[in-house]
Parts: structure tokens; sequence; C-alpha cells
């Protein structure tokens, strides 16, 4: 089968997020696409880029390490999967944007290495909505006071709104409840707190339609752009007498390149 065009495929996805905006009363420039390249090589931030989109998401600090250096220059890097505290130095080093902040003692500790550092750092609170034990992010009730002890005590950081995942579903419309959920928790804490907080990063591509009627300004993209993500394994590779591993490890374990293979 034929590959189809990058440019038709995020054609399409952006007439997509301009219906929902449509529908929802919204305009489209206020939805930003993060497309998200987890586990695929640097040639598709390239084919990103240039194809206009302006944002790169990665869930491992070590995947993005290495696809970063080898990648083409311009895009934000935006941290969308879970941060360890021994891993804030090299995020901090990598990333514009991290989405998932989920407790006091990491905002406290990111706080810390950008004063090291001398950085500023953009952030938004990781939200545990469905209160499902697999996922990360803070429970519904630690929003306001993160955001409380964020102001006072950790000048470095600046909390641009929150972030979540909805539970695993065929229909997007069971995502509804949770993003719906998250816009109110944010309009909450905006007039409780006297804050801004524009930003809302929910809907993936199974949902990202329902996300962009609830509020969504960040929609993170992998699959509907990039198709399913490569199958990753190490490869042994024969050099003579001697036998030796080649290929990198997945986004999950480490740090790449990935090897894509094609079953």
């Amino acid at each position: 089968m034929k590959q189809r065009d990058f440019n038709e495929i995020l054609s399409e996805v952006k007439s997509k997020i301009a219906s929902a905006c449509e529908r929802s009363g919204r305009k489209v420039e206020d939805v930003q696409i993060v497309a998200v390249t987890k586990t695929h090589g640097a040639e598709v931030v390239s084919e990103a880029w240039n194809a206009g989109l302006m944002i790169v998401g990665e869930n491992k600090v070590q995947e993005a390490a290495w696809k970063k250096e080898v990648s083409v220059s311009g895009p934000d890097w935006h941290l969308i999967g879970h941060l360890q505290s021994n891993k804030v130095r090299q995020a901090l080093e990598i990333f514009d944007f991290i989405h998932s902040v989920d407790s006091i003692k990491l905002a406290d500790r990111i706080n810390l290495i950008a004063d090291e550092i001398g950085a500023r750092v953009r952030i938004l609170l990781e939200v545990n909505v469905s209160g499902e034990k697999s996922k990360n992010g803070m429970a519904i009730e630690a929003v306001e006071p993160t955001i409380s002890h964020i102001l006072e005590s950790c000048p470095r950081i600046t909390v641009e709104g929150l972030m979540t995942m909805a539970p695993f579903s065929e229909n997007p419309e069971d995502s509804r409840v949770y993003f719906k959920r998250l816009r109110e928790l944010r309009d909450a804490a905006e007039k409780n707190l006297d804050v801004q907080l524009p930003h809302l990063s929910m809907g993936m591509s199974g949902d990202y339609e329902v996300a962009i009627e609830e509020g969504a300004t960040f929609v993170r993209l992998g699959t509907v752009l990039f198709g399913d993500r490569p199958k990753i394994k190490s490869v042994r590779v024969s050099a003579g007498d001697d036998d030796f591993i080649s290929g990198g490890l997945d986004s999950y374990s480490g740090a790449g390149p990935t090897v894509r293979i094609l079953d």
C-alpha cells in the first residue's frame, strides 16, 4: 500500500480541528498540535516541522536527549510524559515546556535546578482526573494547593494550565466527562486564586475533537499523524568473526536511536 503524504494527513487533522472549534465557538488559532514523535526517528521531526508544526512532544527525557540533537532545529520541545526527580536537570536543558508536573515535591526540585542554571520554566500540572491507579498525575484536590505553593515558593516556575489523560475507550465521547472536569478545575483555580491558566493539554489521536470541544489548547497527536509506532527490538549484526548488538532501546527504556522492524 502506498504511504499517504504527510501534508495530506495533516490537512485532514486540521480540518477536523477547525470543525471542532466551529462547533464549540472557538478560534482555530487557539488550538496547538503537539506532534508526538515517541519511538519514531528524527525524520518525523523534520516531517512535522517542514509541514508547519511548531511543537514536538516526547514522553521520555532519554529519548528526547538523542533525538533533539540529531533533529532539525526550530521546533519547541514539550515533555508530555512522567518526569522523575533525577531527570529534572537534563529535562530543563532539553525541553521548552513541561506538561507533567504532578507534585509539590517535583515543583520544588524543578525550581531548585532552574535557579542553579538560571532558567525560567513553563509548566502544566498533570491531574489524574479519572482517579485510575495506573495513571500519573495529582489528585483533583491537590491542584489549587500546588498552584498556591508554586506562586509563593517557586519563582522560577510559571504554571500555565493543566494536563490530563482520559481512560482508554473506543468511543471518543467517553472522554468528554474527564475533559470537562479538567476545564472546570482550571476555571475554579483561576477564580479562587486570581491567576491566569490559559492552557489545557488534553486529547490524543482518538479523542482530540472532543477535547477541543471542551477547551483543549494543546492536543497531543502521534498515531493519527505518523501511523502506528514502530516495533522495537535489538538487532544482532555480524561483523566478521564478531557479533554485536546494534540498534536502540525503545522510548520507555532509554536512549535510542530506535530501530523500525517491519513484520
